[in-house]
């Protein structure tokens, strides 16, 4: 029918990835590719235009069925606006984000955080449907999060609410990734990255281990390479994902501490360690949340590492007349 599709957009830390989808959520087309490292927001706006278009031109639906875009950003995000108000790994400070692509593409655009995008999505047609309690941690390059209290998605007053990967776990701990000036939170001791640096570190110490090995042939250590050999055996590689899940549960633990949700997810591009992050994750976040918080049940986001994708075309779809 018209009207009946929209295009999500998930702009992350490191990657675009751009889908077509139904009303019903089914993704019938997508497109990934790396972003720029760039210092230049028009390489990012112009990244997403190609995208859009692309699956736009795929002949898969006529253009004038797609409704509108839905994007999530790494940003907090003045939504009256349309603007990214505050961007830890990209450079999108002020600018006008929703009216700039709507101008290119001739489409109606709307706009949010990322992981609110990706929490949206799993409320509405993933893991998270039928709870009113929910908090989802997307762990990538940073860690962003969305959260869903007494059925309505936390935005705050000004849309910066729930920026529980900047939430300090560590007083004394290293800097933070990216813009963000503070030490010790969470992000820079539980991400994608930090697991890959954790990797590294251990490689350095298990001369015999597969991580070494790597490392020895030049290979760069990141958080999918020590997923991959963890996955293999390599008894260095689990343990930097242990640990890594330990400090991650750390964080659940505040979260439940502060919201009393009844599902926490996991979600982003190391949820896909599974039970070799998520089981210390879970049983040190149930280790120091008080109870009966402690008692939320603790899952991988079905969506997985497209959540924030889809949760832009939901938006589309919620928003988008």
């Amino acid at each position: 029918m018209p009207g009946d599709c929209v295009i999500g957009v998930d702009l992350g830390g490191t990657k675009l990835l751009a889908g077509l989808v139904r009303r019903d959520l089914t993704v019938l087309q997508r497109v990934y590719r790396l972003a720029p490292a760039s210092d230049d927001p028009e390489d990012l706006l112009q990244l997403v235009v190609d995208d859009v278009r692309e699956l736009l031109a795929s002949g898969i639906v006529a253009p004038q069925d797609v409704r509108g875009v839905g994007v999530g950003i790494p940003s907090l995000v003045d939504r009256a606006h349309g603007v990214a108000v505050s961007t830890v790994h990209q450079p999108f400070d002020g600018v006008p984000v929703r009216d700039e692509l709507q101008d290119r593409l001739q489409l109606p655009v709307a706009l949010d955080n990322d992981a609110n995008c990706a929490v949206l999505a799993e409320w509405r047609g993933g893991a998270a449907v039928g709870c009113d309690d929910v908090v989802l941690l997307t762990v990538g390059t940073g860690i962003g999060s969305g959260v869903v209290s007494g059925g309505q998605l936390v935005r705050g007053s000004t849309g910066a609410a729930t920026e529980l990967g900047h939430m300090v776990v560590d007083f004394d701990g290293p800097l933070c990734q990216g813009a963000c000036t503070n030490r010790g939170c969470l992000e820079a001791l539980a991400s994608g990255s930090a697991l890959g640096r954790e990797g590294a570190r251990l490689a350095g110490q298990r001369p015999g281990s597969a991580l070494a090995r790597l490392a020895g042939e030049g290979h760069t250590i990141t958080g999918v390479t020590v997923t991959e050999q963890a996955r293999l055996g390599d008894r260095a590689a689990v343990e930097a994902l242990e640990r890594v899940g330990t400090l991650l549960g750390v964080g659940i633990a505040n979260a439940m501490n502060i919201f009393n949700p009844e599902l926490v997810l996991i979600g982003g591009g190391v949820s896909d360690a599974g039970e070799l992050l998520l089981a210390s994750a879970r049983t040190e976040a149930r280790r120091r949340a008080r109870p009966p918080s402690n008692g939320a049940r603790v899952e991988t986001a079905r969506f997985g590492a497209v959540a924030g994708m889809v949760g832009g075309a939901v938006l589309a779809l919620e928003e988008l007349a």
